[in-house]
């Protein structure tokens, strides 16, 4: 009896001397809430299939906090080993010389499995550097679709069943949808700088600056006053006039989901990614999905939408070197195809491998889920152009910011359509010099 309890005390020994021995590291992340947990979820399965790496996540607030904050600690030299940075903070973190180790170099060098081929085209596209090497590891990616009301479409007589695809059938469909009386709106959106400019330019390969969007490198400047830039951002002026159209707030436009959520509006135009929340909160009332409308007297096949979300950087500076091996054992088990599946149909992000989103297929879940492959479906039309794979550009929350005050000024009566995307050009311009300034 003494020796069992003396083999079981040597056991536990053995098994905690593993877990101290475990190479720690760290992950910092912006999601909180539901996808907080999962995140958490995930990194506690990885955790629980091998004893030589523990992954610790640790919110660190909003996409830009976490962004400011990895920055602050990788110059005090306490960066964590990864980093979560939404895909407006692309350019910067390129531009970071010295602080990022790019991810097709850490699964190389510590000899992990790494087909870039294996990853869906647009989402790889954006994080890539011009030779097409990967920079970060794709993780939440999402792109904006369209939301309805299918009750409310019955309500003013029209066919559920049919969402509009051209922006012309839009404000078609909201006439009929305010003088029914079904609704008080025809659409909001939200992110008016990602969905109704950034995504409107690339749908219709417009683009939005120079240098392939920037991914060409700096000294880029803004071409998003275009005849077509202006001449939807004057149709939606003319469309809020109307009543067809409500203006859902700057940043996220944090005031289109309630108006979608109490029927107030029959459309809502908003990042796939909110698909779990839609289908959470849109009480009483059965919600279609379908593509972003296009102009189809500019373009006859529209291309594929941009991303949004974020990736996870690997940062320089880790002294132990079994750090980035339990980074790389990590990555691989991220891309896992039954790993991305759960994360996709848990959060509505996009299946990042295409291994992952062919094992839904096989589960049932999109037959099961009508509408949950719009997103992928839109982004993945085509093939990407200069123009549609995506943009990058340094400090562009801040040009973000930037053209929700013009578009604003626009929605007051204050400027012309024109006359506010040529002042948010200006302005933007500025941003980017002031940018290289501080990063040549």
């Amino acid at each position: 009896m003494l020796k069992k309890l003396s083999m079981a005390a040597v056991a536990v020994a053995l098994s905690a001397s593993s877990s101290l021995a475990a190479t720690e590291i760290t992950w910092w992340h912006a999601m909180g809430a539901e996808l907080g947990q999962k995140l958490e979820g995930i990194a506690k399965k990885f955790n629980e299939s091998q004893t030589e790496y523990h992954v610790t996540p640790v919110f660190k607030g909003t996409y830009p906090e976490t962004l400011t904050a990895a920055i602050a600690a990788f110059r005090a030299g306490q960066q964590p080993a990864i980093v979560q940075v939404f895909e407006v903070g692309t350019g910067t973190m390129m531009a970071a010389k010295g602080a990022v180790y790019p991810v097709y170099k850490l699964m190389t060098d510590n000899k992990e499995p790494w087909d870039p081929k294996g990853f869906l085209t647009p989402v790889t596209g954006y994080y890539s550097d011009t030779e097409g090497n990967i920079l970060s590891m794709p993780f939440n990616s999402s792109t904006p679709i369209m939301y309805y009301n299918k009750d409310v479409f019955k309500k003013a007589g029209l066919d559920p069943e049919v969402a509009p695809k051209t922006w012309k059938e839009v404000e078609e469909f909201s006439k009929k949808i305010v003088s029914s009386g079904a609704a008080k709106c025809g659409f909001t959106s939200g992110w008016i700088s990602w969905v109704q400019l950034e995504n409107l330019s690339a749908i219709h390969d417009k683009p939005y600056g120079t240098l392939e969007n920037g991914f060409g490198g700096l000294k880029t400047e803004f071409t998003f006053n275009g005849d077509l830039q202006a001449r939807h951002w004057e149709n939606l002026k003319k469309w809020a006039d109307e009543g067809l159209f409500q203006y859902g707030g700057p940043v996220g436009g944090n005031d289109a989901p309630p108006k979608f959520y109490a029927q107030e509006c029959a459309i809502y135009m908003n990042s796939s990614a909110s698909r779990a929340g839609v289908m959470l909160n849109a009480k009483g009332f059965e919600v279609g999905f379908a593509p972003l409308p296009y102009y189809d007297d500019a373009i006859a096949e529209p291309k594929n939408s941009i991303i949004g979300g974020a990736t996870l950087w690997v940062l320089n500076g880790q002294k132990d070197p079994n750090v980035y091996k339990g980074v790389a054992k990590f990555f691989t088990y991220l891309s896992k195809a039954e790993v991305q599946a759960d994360w996709h149909q848990f959060s509505g992000y996009l299946p990042i491998t295409n291994a992952a989103y062919e094992l839904g297929q096989q589960q049932g879940y999109y037959a099961k889920n009508p509408g949950s492959d719009v997103a992928i479906k839109q982004i993945t039309r085509g093939t990407p152009t200069a123009n549609s794979k995506g943009i990058r550009f340094g400090n562009l929350t801040q040009v973000r910011d930037v053209i929700d005050s013009e578009f604003e000024a626009l929605l007051a009566g204050k400027k012309t359509a024109k006359e506010a995307l040529d002042n948010a050009v200006v302005r933007g311009n500025k941003i980017l010099r002031d940018f290289e300034a501080a990063n040549n």
